[in-house]
């Protein structure tokens, strides 16, 4: 079974209206991507900070998540000092790291980190269920509410199904080398995965037709949306865009410095 780990608890995040939570998440991380300076995107990130400190969620797999992002993120931190134009701040070899590159690669840093922590803290203390009601609830076309809520489903059917063909490989002797063999079992398991998820594809999508599927979900609880569950969304979302207003006013200062 896919694993939720931060969708169970008693916190002011998990309480939250599902509906509150995707708007507040949506209207906070797009002005914080949209940022150019590190002093906003350092208090964003601060935000972000208390907001997690608010969902109290488990620090183990938070760590594991956090720590798969800032891989990525450590890449570029490789390259871009050395490769964005700039300032030489020090010498590494044959390569010159310039104080922009490094200014720039803390920006992402921050902004990444802040963004995955708003939408850890938000969108993932809500069963991955209740956000696809609530996408519905606030109009979001069927389509992509339903395309989020079977592709949630459908990756843990095959990746049910790729266990279950990489066990029967195990138990008929198959043993992972570098060698032809290796890549052809390989070939044939990826392959019989893709089959077989297409035919489980073609009963499911029978099996709702003969149900009476239209192309929309109906849900037998509609939680109502309280005056407590928009003040708080409107409390979470207030910071960032202070923060944005912030990032605005010193590129606009910034601008007439130039002039």
């Amino acid at each position: 079974m896919l694993e939720e780990p931060f969708s169970s608890g008693s916190s002011p995040m998990h309480r939250l209206d599902p509906r509150c939570k995707v708007l507040a998440a949506v209207s906070t991380t797009i002005p914080l991507a949209l940022m150019q300076h590190i002093e906003s995107a350092a208090a964003a990130f601060v935000i972000a900070l208390l907001i997690l400190a608010l969902a109290s969620l488990p620090i183990r797999p938070l760590l594991r998540r956090m720590a798969l992002v800032n891989l990525f993120i450590g890449l570029l931190w490789l390259f871009l000092p050395f490769s964005t134009p700039g300032a030489p701040l020090a010498q590494v070899g044959p390569f010159t790291a310039s104080i922009e590159g490094i200014q720039l690669a803390a920006l992402i840093t921050l902004k990444s980190n802040a963004i995955i922590l708003i939408f850890i803290s938000l969108i993932g203390t809500s069963t991955i269920t209740a956000t696809g009601s609530a996408l519905a609830a606030l109009r979001v076309p069927d389509k992509l509410a339903l395309l989020f809520l079977f592709t949630w489903r459908y990756i843990h059917v095959i990746a049910q199904e790729y266990d279950r063909l990489s066990t029967a490989a195990k138990i008929r002797g198959f043993t992972p080398s570098t060698n032809m063999h290796t890549y052809r079992t390989y070939a044939n398991l990826a392959a019989m995965v893709l089959v077989r998820s297409w035919d489980r594809a073609e009963r499911v999508n029978n099996a709702m037709r003969l149900r009476g599927f239209t192309g929309s979900f109906h849900t037998l609880h509609t939680p109502r949306l309280g005056l407590a569950d928009m003040t708080t969304a409107l409390l979470i979302t207030l910071p960032a865009l202070i923060c944005f207003g912030y990032d605005l006013f010193l590129r606009f200062d910034s601008l007439t410095g130039t002039l």
